[in-house]
């Protein structure tokens, strides 16, 4: 059963996670040189996670909006530290945010929760101001239908239980969709490149693991029961032949606009 984010009790399910560092590195090499950003809004920003890395990325300020309350609960105390980050109550269709207020709009792992992205990017236009960035980071079908490996562990998921394969693709958007809805909503496609995102890193097979077993934000996991979780488990673990050092990677489209 998928995850009921307004639910109390999962307020700090996508709080808790780190970021890994690499990402802003990542993605400031696919940004103009020297780019400097003042305001960015995080739309979906659940637990904050990437609120905070803009920040530590050199962001001035940063605005994340949520239609969840519990979630923005739980990304208040996850960002506690940080008073250039704030956080508004808003859809990604709505999010109550001012005309042209922001020079980098972020949406990651957000479109594939959303049927018409077409109001979403429409939305994001308004709030950009000229020239701004909007910065798109989801999977495609085809991200998703990579096999498994020693690194890309999400793979063998879909290996093991086809009705994963077919709930995850069915939720994804494709890449010249999204590239269509972003020239019809007035915005020009600067780069779609695939994105290496580094998921977390684990010592030892055991700890990758416990990793899954517990897992933050365990997201197409929530469709498993336990006892299918331990299945899958056992079969990652006859997969990864690695017992230590454990880089896991998860693969990612990324769609760099700009409003014009």
């Amino acid at each position: 059963m998928a995850i009921d984010f307004h639910d109390e009790k999962n307020k700090m399910t996508y709080a808790s996670r780190k970021a890994n560092a690499s990402w802003s590195e990542d993605l400031e090499a696919l940004l103009p040189p020297g780019k400097h950003f003042t305001r960015a809004a995080d739309i979906g920003c659940g637990g904050g996670i990437y609120s905070k890395v803009l920040i530590d990325a050199g962001v001035e300020s940063v605005v994340g909006v949520d239609f969840s309350k519990a979630m923005l609960e739980g990304a208040k105390v996850n960002c506690e530290d940080y008073d250039t980050i704030s956080f508004q109550l808003g859809s990604a269709f709505e999010t109550s945010l001012a005309d042209a207020k922001f020079d980098l709009v972020l949406a990651r792992a957000l479109i594939h929760h959303l049927g018409d992205l077409q109001l979403f990017f429409t939305e994001a236009h308004r709030i950009l101001e000229k020239d701004g960035y909007f910065i798109v980071q989801d999977r495609t079908p085809e991200d998703v239908l990579l096999p498994g490996s020693q690194e890309h562990i999400r793979g063998y998921f879909f290996e093991k239980f086809i009705k994963l394969k077919t709930t995850e693709t069915q939720r994804r958007h494709r890449g010249e969709e999204v590239r269509k809805v972003l020239e019809e909503t007035g915005f020009t496609l600067v780069k779609e490149v695939p994105f290496w995102e580094v998921r977390g890193t684990y010592p030892s097979k055991n700890r990758l693991k416990e990793e899954l077993r517990h897992r933050i934000g365990r997201s197409i996991l929530y469709e498993l029961d336990d006892f299918e979780l331990e299945e899958l488990i056992d079969y990652i673990d006859s997969k990864v032949t690695e017992e230590r050092n454990i880089v896991e990677k998860d693969r990612w489209t990324m769609w760099i606009a700009q409003k014009k």
